[in-house]
């Protein structure tokens, strides 16, 4: 079996590759609702967070996880940071290792106030993607499941 050509398989990822091409547009379009949820001294990692909460109620680490495909340490350390700003609260379980958590009052009034910031920021990245690119990104994450997906 012959190798490819170095140089030909070079334009071809450079030119194709799929996960260059969505970490760059990750990271634009991060920054955008990052920028936008500054002044709350959120982020949009952090508000994906509550929107979870505020959907599911009492929610576990670990679903959560499977539900946003989070890394559990990259959720640990958001929860932890979110509960002490207070908000987040930890609820008590049988399974004192599970670590169930809600929005507390002062969490949903910060989810109150942060969507029109996130609104915002929604509308430029429709703007900067286009409504074809919207349409296959929400297909294509819901083919993976995710915050949306029915227990």
């Amino acid at each position: 079996m012959s190798q490819p050509n170095l140089d030909e398989s070079v334009e071809q990822i450079a030119g194709e590759c799929l996960a260059l091409r969505m970490r760059m547009l990750n990271r634009v379009i991060s920054k955008l609702y990052d920028d936008a949820l500054r002044p709350l001294g959120l982020k949009g990692s952090q508000m994906t967070i509550l929107v979870a909460a505020q959907k599911v109620g009492v929610v576990r680490p670990i679903d959560l996880c499977q539900r946003l495909h989070l890394d559990v340490s990259t959720l640990s350390r958001n929860v932890d940071r979110m509960k002490a700003r207070g908000w987040l609260e930890t609820v008590p379980d049988e399974d004192g290792r599970a670590q169930p958590f809600r929005l507390t009052h002062q969490g949903r009034q910060l989810l109150r106030q942060a969507i029109p910031a996130w609104n915002t920021a929604q509308q430029k990245a429709k703007r900067l993607l286009g409504r074809g690119a919207v349409d296959s990104v929400i297909d294509a994450a819901g083919r993976l499941g995710d915050l949306t997906a029915s227990k």
